[in-house]
């Protein structure tokens, strides 16, 4: 019996380090779940972070994209810029994200837009932060207590697989 081999080349997100990819690939990765752009309170005692439902102002609560992503420091200087070194860094960033998935070794979930070719999926499935958010305008940083949830870090639900 002969086996055909399989010469599919593996998907940039497995051949790959993080600092290998280019632009457009690094970009990518990103599934547009919207979590990394909700404010997180970390406790000065501990280290521990607080997820809360509060997003950036740029951030649109229902396609979960920036409004203003080429721009996004002038007007959100404290924007945190993910590159391969500050993913390693990061101890917040959840554990449906790409850029963390691959930094541990993992594979990405089958409603990540590079596994279903949708970008939809993130939303269908839902992970991402669709129409579950507040904006940050108006809000003093010390109300965001009010906003706790435990959502981006909880553990994911077998579905989700």
């Amino acid at each position: 019996m002969v086996t055909k081999k399989n010469t599919d080349p593996l998907p940039f997100y497995k051949a790959k380090a993080l600092e290998q990819m280019s632009l457009s690939e690094w970009e990518s990765l990103c599934d547009g779940c919207g979590r990394c752009c909700l404010n997180k309170l970390e406790d000065w005692d501990t280290g521990e972070i607080h997820w809360t439902y509060v997003a950036c102002t740029l951030l649109d609560g229902n396609t979960c994209r920036c409004k203003n992503y080429e721009d996004r420091f002038n007007f959100v200087p404290d924007c945190v810029q993910l590159t391969p070194k500050v993913v390693r860094e990061l101890k917040w960033l959840p554990p449906t994200c790409a850029y963390r998935l691959i930094k541990e070794g993992k594979e990405l979930y089958w409603w990540h837009p590079l596994v279903s070719g949708d970008p939809q999926t993130v939303h269908h499935a839902g992970v991402s932060v669709q129409d579950k958010t507040v904006t940050e305008d108006g809000l003093e940083p010390e109300d965001y207590e009010d906003f706790l949830v435990s959502w981006p870090n909880e553990d994911l639900p077998e579905d989700i697989d």
